[in-house]
């Protein structure tokens, strides 16, 4: 495995001045300008503690500073969409030409690596008690694990690292098959499970991922392995279809329909027991559910995105940012929600660019908090301002803010409180309207680019999703749509009676996912592990709502390996199919 030298040579320098990812603080105002050596850093509750800093920063210090994450993440799935100059080769499925997916493969293997080297250095303490020391190992554990998955998901068969490059001397390593990578990623988790404190124990650390971090990552896990390994030919039902139609030369939005496609099977998990690791799956999902792990609990919708809920129970494992650090920043809120031109103002002044498409936005009840509240209505861009301009989403909502209709043709006088301001309505089809979530919205200077951000990687509404899939596939749907129900209660969903079939349960579940975790880098991974990711992408017919193409082929089922790392990696003497 190749790293970038110059990174693990600063780390060694630097690890006593990083700042921990997830919590949110002080310390990451207040770096010190220290440099130490591993060697150096004391034996003490302090010296553990610089380790799993240096650990957790690689999240900001690295993958999310530059803005390539949750890009790779994101960008690429049915539902999403933005301006092709944002979305550009990622978006359009010429993944080789994007420049972000090297940071997808070296950003994981240098947390990886430093993950190694401080499992090995806490290990060797002595003036710390063996639970401060396990729980730290433990959150060391998780992070790696949580590298591996994502690695896997995007790469297939990757190299495993044992050890950390600076111990070993090692920095090239051969790919090993997929099932080997799991296995070391499941007794990674299980190992973290019983090493960390649960956020119930009063030596937890708010901010930082806990046993029942990792037992929910495990169950999710076991889930995305068995849905991967279910036979070849089992059907899921997705809603989708071209954005819009055309009549009269005029385009009109449309609404999704119901498309059944058969799976096709997911390389490299086909030797896998699907119902046994279904079981695993919900095992693990109850465990967390039944409080094994500490107590958890869904936020009401009306705090889930309010930026000082983010250490709720419901966030079980993010990324979080502090405003105008340099540093230690990312551009989750400029990306989703757009900065002001001044605190306060109602002008965004750039940014607020990526969104989700009619198809997703026309999968809810109207009543459904998840967009009559997790999306934008109306907005104004710095400049409308002149013109007293503003948009509005969706287009079906033409009448009522305008009063005219799609075709400009007028039905009746708008509702008064669009009415009552004066401001010139606009709607068109293009990255300008589209979906634009509102879960980022939340900061305390609205008027910065990098404002603060919470972007979660798991939260306990995949842990109940997950259980529902689960017990679904396990031939208990009553007890799936039981948990169902419960995340849809929160959002003010109808609540819905369980289907006739497996399949049209199966179907409503991945629904539900793809409207609970819009925007927070879900939605590929979902159909690629239902081996239904290219069928999905081909049915929009080419182009979305914002003339993103959507087309794929079987190529683009895995990321290429980065160019460099095949050149000098001699382990790694080819790429993934149909990648140079």
């Amino acid at each position: 495995m190749k790293f970038n030298k110059l990174f693990s040579a600063a780390l060694l320098l630097t690890v006593a001045t990083l700042p921990l990812t997830t919590s949110c603080n002080d310390y990451l105002k207040e770096k010190s300008e220290s440099f130490i050596g591993p060697d150096q850093v004391e034996d003490s509750k302090e010296g553990v503690d610089m380790w799993v800093t240096g650990v957790y920063s690689n999240w900001l210090d690295d993958m999310f500073r530059w803005s390539e994450f949750p890009r790779v993440l994101e960008m690429d799935a049915d539902y999403i969409s933005g301006p092709d100059w944002l979305f550009s080769s990622l978006g359009a499925g010429n993944f080789q030409g994007e420049s972000a997916l090297d940071k997808m493969w070296k950003g994981p293997y240098n947390l990886i690596n430093d993950a190694n080297m401080a499992v090995r250095y806490i290990s060797q303490m002595k003036g710390v008690d063996e639970a401060y020391k396990n729980n730290a190992i433990g959150e060391c554990y998780f992070q790696e694990a949580f590298a591996y998955f994502l690695l896997v998901r995007a790469y297939g068969p990757i190299p495993y690292m044992a050890e950390d490059v600076s111990n070993s001397g090692e920095f090239m390593h051969s790919r090993r098959p997929v099932a080997e990578i799991y296995d070391h990623i499941i007794d990674l988790l299980t190992k973290a499970s019983s090493l960390m404190y649960t956020r119930n124990n009063s030596n937890y650390k708010t901010g930082h991922v806990s046993a029942g971090s990792a037992a929910g990552l495990l169950a999710k896990v076991y889930a995305t392995m068995a849905a991967a390994a279910m036979p070849a030919g089992t059907e899921v039902t997705v809603r989708t279809g071209a954005p819009y139609v055309t009549e009269d030369g005029k385009k009109h939005y449309r609404m999704p329909t119901a498309e059944t496609f058969k799976k096709t099977a997911v390389e490299g998990y086909e030797n896998m027991d699907a119902q046994a690791l279904y079981k695993k799956a919900a095992e693990w999902a109850k465990k967390v559910i039944d409080g094994e792990y500490g107590s958890y609990e869904l936020t009401a919708y009306d705090d889930l995105w309010k930026h000082s809920h983010c250490h709720d129970a419901e966030m079980m494992w993010g990324v979080e940012s502090t405003t105008g650090d340099a540093t230690y920043c990312t551009n989750v809120h400029t990306y989703y929600s757009g900065y002001k031109k001044s605190k306060g103002s109602p002008f965004i002044e750039s940014g607020g660019w990526i969104g989700c498409t009619n198809n997703w936005y026309h999968l809810f009840d109207d009543q459904d908090y998840r967009i009559t509240k997790g999306v934008r209505h109306v907005w104004r861009y710095y400049y409308q301002e002149d013109y007293n301009g503003a948009f509005y989403y969706p287009q079906s909502w033409s009448v009522k803010i305008t009063g005219m209709d799609a075709d400009g043709n007028y039905v009746r006088e708008p509702d008064t409180e669009y009415k009552k301001t004066g401001m010139n309505y606009q709607y068109n089809q293009s990255s300008e309207c589209l979906a634009f979530t509102t879960k980022y919205d939340d900061v305390d200077d609205d008027a910065t680019q990098y404002a603060e951000s919470f972007w979660p990687f798991l939260r306990y509404a995949d842990v109940l999703l997950i259980y529902a899939e689960a017990e679904n596939e396990l031939g208990n749907s009553a007890e799936a749509m039981h948990y169902l129900n419960i995340v849809r209660k929160r959002s003010n969903a109808t609540l819905m009676e369980t289907p006739a079939t497996k399949t049209a349960m199966r179907s409503t579940i991945l629904e539900e996912r793809a409207k609970e975790f819009a925007c927070e880098g879900d939605r590929r991974w979902d159909l690629i592990r239902w081996g239904i990711y290219l069928q999905a992408m081909n049915a929009i017919g080419g182009r979305d709502d914002a003339n993103i193409n959507k087309a794929r082929t079987d190529r683009n089922l895995l990321y290429p390996i980065p160019t460099d790392e095949i050149n000098v990696n001699d382990s790694i003497n080819s790429n993934n199919p149909g990648w140079n």
